[in-house]
């Protein structure tokens, strides 16, 4: 069995891991550490919750402590950039533990918090700065921070910033930092944009994979129930909540307000329940995320800010109350429960009109999820699509003379976050209370979630991705 000390960290970082009690290395951390050691550039793919941070984290602590430099004022020594301002306080957090017996500086700004208060701390210098993409930017604009001295940049769940349109603001920071740097990507997906990305930001990377793209925790039960609408929905997740009364449980929802309502209803019928989404506060935020970890609040509502960052080991379950619109965010909702080697359940609430979210999320994810009530549609139990050639009804036409009939489809759907959690036991309402298994078929549908819509963290832009040429190659080190 692989040990921390056959990686090649020094003495100092293993005494620090020692007292953390650390012992074993994840799959990520065995094959990631190594190479970042070697300062060469990564993309990492792990599922969530195996440790990324600590697979890029302790091999550039290791590089700043031999470096021996200070920062100057406002210079940057390493910058970390990620989606959401839960998961900049996760991976800093997760880092302190790892500095507390160095000298470096470390300093985190996100959107929500008092941007002067944020400038002043970085008026001497820090060695590590992780930060939200938007935030930073208003910072290089009153020249509060310099990032001419970065050499080590990573990119934290970057398939989440380029699904929240961060790729306009990774293209001006990146311009803002030394070509001569080394690149780490780090994620639990693989868009083919990743690929593009690496182009574009990496230099002869090479790829570490410590599990498929897209899979699942192994100790997580998935079920699904086929509803006629959110009535049943609430009346389901009533059910579930009431029926594990033990239980800590994430419900993940599209909409900002949407999650702010179903909190309230929630609180009104004697669950104790909090909300986390872009409307709240920083300060809001994570006082709800405080009760919830220290058991105050058994239910936590939220959207898909809350997806990824959120490090609570006593999460019983996970409610997928909306499905969401990219099938990924399923993959990272529902990894907010089975963490540090516990068991899980997922439970995903399916209404007609997002079968084919569902599908996407069997494709993606290569299993069918258990239906635990209700009766999937015909086309998904019988596994028939129709064709594309299909025939479609014509509309009428918009005035006098114009006969030619237009395509129907389906309406564009809506944006927004989504996450849900499970009761331990599903609550069957539907006939026959037997397990059924839904077929695996269905073609992707590209989407994106709103994430955090904070100003602060991501201002307007459009979404975008890499112009021109085609996707950067890549290495395959290892692969899991």
């Amino acid at each position: 069995m692989t040990k921390f000390s056959d990686l090649g960290l020094s003495a100092g970082t293993l005494r620090t891991l020692e007292g953390m009690e650390f012992t074993t290395p994840t799959a990520i951390q065995v094959k990631a550490i190594p190479l970042v050691l070697e300062r060469r550039d990564i993309i990492g793919l792990a599922q969530t919750g195996t440790g990324k941070t600590a697979a890029f984290g302790l091999p550039i602590i290791e590089h700043l402590l031999n470096d021996n430099q200070r920062p100057e004022p406002k210079a940057v020594r390493t910058l970390i950039l990620a989606p959401t301002r839960e998961l900049v306080n996760q991976i800093t957090g997760n880092l302190r533990a790892f500095l507390k017996d160095t000298k470096l500086r470390i300093a985190l700004v996100v959107g929500g918090a008092s941007i002067h208060k944020q400038a002043q701390l970085l008026a001497r210098g820090t060695d590590i700065l992780v930060a939200t993409p938007g935030r930073l930017l208003d910072l290089c604009k009153r020249n509060d921070v310099n990032l001419t001295a970065v050499r080590y940049l990573v990119l934290d769940e970057a398939d989440q910033m380029l699904d929240l349109g961060f790729i306009h603001d990774l293209r001006r920071i990146s311009k803002m930092v030394p070509k001569r740097r080394q690149t780490l990507l780090f994620s639990a997906t693989m868009p083919k944009q990743i690929e593009e990305l690496a182009q574009e930001y990496l230099t002869d990377p090479l790829r570490v994979e410590a599990a498929a793209p897209g899979k699942t925790a192994d100790k997580i039960e998935q079920f699904v129930h086929h509803v006629t609408g959110k009535d049943q929905k609430t009346q389901l997740l009533r059910q579930s909540l009431t029926d594990n009364p033990d239980g800590r449980a994430m419900v993940f929802l599209k909409t900002k307000h949407s999650a702010e309502k179903l909190s309230k209803h929630l609180e009104n019928i004697g669950f104790a329940a909090a909300s986390i989404h872009g409307n709240k506060s920083q300060s809001q935020r994570e006082r709800a995320l405080k009760a919830f970890r220290d058991g105050e609040m058994r239910v936590l509502v939220a959207t898909d800010v809350a997806a990824r960052g959120i490090d609570i080991p006593g999460v019983t379950h996970v409610y997928n109350y909306d499905l969401p619109t990219v099938a990924e965010s399923y993959v990272h909702r529902i990894g907010r429960t089975a963490r540090a080697g516990k068991d899980g359940i997922a439970i995903a609430f399916c209404a007609p009109d997002e079968i084919k979210m569902l599908r996407d999320i069997e494709k993606l994810t290569k299993m069918p999820l258990t239906v635990a009530s209700g009766e999937p549609p015909a086309d998904v139990r019988g596994g028939n699509q129709p064709s594309r050639g299909a025939a479609r009804p014509a509309r009428k036409p918009h005035r006098k003379g114009q006969g030619r009939p237009q395509q129907g489809g389906e309406g564009a759907e809506a944006r927004g976050e989504q996450n849900a959690r499970p009761a331990r036991r599903p609550h069957a309402e539907a006939a026959g209370g037997g397990e059924r298994k839904q077929g695996n078929n269905g073609h992707h549908q590209a989407g994106r979630p709103n994430g955090d819509r904070n100003r602060n963290d991501r201002p307007g832009q459009k979404r975008g991705g890499p112009r021109g040429g085609k996707p950067g190659g890549y290495t395959r080190a290892a692969q899991g």
